[in-house]
């Protein structure tokens, strides 16, 4: 059996680890309503919680008490095995069939009407990439559009991941800011161009009716060519856009003219 020691060593690493997807331990004490001075001691292996407190901290961060006996490398690769093996025919299926020809890896300028403010356009850059048999993707929130909603403007809370699947007729995206704070559902499907190099679909967001904005609107992709020029300029024109500064392909497929159904 474990003794103290070797539990509160454990834990402390796993916490350690745990509290490195947050910007201070000040802010993630508050959060825990734990004190910091209690929280920095079980960080340090000094000390373990007591019952409450542990099914807090692991309410918190989404895992279980096995944080207390296992690595968290070791816990998080059985759950994700378990995840796997019980969606292998369904999502894991998409996940893994999505080819780099229908959907390349590469850098990608995407625009779409704000969900905030309906007369203005988001225009902003996402990174598509393979690990594996599987698409992600990454990109960051505008730092205007956390401001907005109240949100902190710094890169861990603007990052966004996302995973892509295939669909029978095109691609579905699902992403979320760190921690799950706030997800995104996104569908996709190629459009004929000069390049091959168009996707288009839509956006949805994940809030209640009742809550003002749009909740679905039109969503366009573009990979851009594979160069830092091309990067470069299109990552100084991303951000808030009227719809006269929009590419004129974004804009046509967008169609802000006609109702989003």
């Amino acid at each position: 059996m474990d003794n103290p020691a070797h539990i509160r060593t454990i834990f402390g690493d796993n916490l350690r680890l745990l509290s490195r997807e947050h910007p201070s331990i000040t802010s993630l004490s508050h959060r825990l309503g734990i004190n910091r001075t209690q929280l920095n001691r079980y960080l340090a292996g000094d000390s373990f919680p007591r019952p409450d407190i542990l099914d807090r901290i692991c309410t918190f961060f989404g895992v279980d008490a096995r944080i207390l006996l296992e690595p968290l490398e070791q816990i998080r690769s059985k759950t994700t095995a378990e995840g796997a093996a019980y969606l292998n025919d369904f999502v894991n299926q998409g996940a893994r069939d999505l080819q780099d020809q229908e959907f390349p890896s590469g850098i990608y300028r995407f625009s779409r009407r704000s969900f905030i403010n309906s007369d203005t356009f988001v225009v902003g850059l996402v990174l598509v990439f393979r690990e594996g048999p599987h698409t992600y993707l990454k990109g960051y929130e505008t730092p205007k559009a956390m401001r907005i909603q109240g949100l902190p403007v710094t890169s861990e809370a603007r990052e966004f991941r996302g995973i892509a699947l295939r669909q029978e007729e095109g691609i579905a995206i699902l992403a979320s800011r760190r921690n799950a704070m706030t997800s995104s559902f996104n569908y996709l499907s190629r459009v004929a161009s000069f390049e091959n190099n168009f996707w288009v679909g839509y956006a949805t967001r994940t809030i209640p009716e009742n809550v003002m904005g749009v909740r679905a609107t039109r969503l366009v992709y573009e990979l851009l060519p594979q160069n830092a020029g091309s990067v470069l300029t299109a990552a100084r024109n991303s951000g808030f856009h009227t719809l006269d500064k929009l590419e004129p392909f974004h804009r046509r497929l967008l169609r802000p003219e006609v109702d989003f159904a």
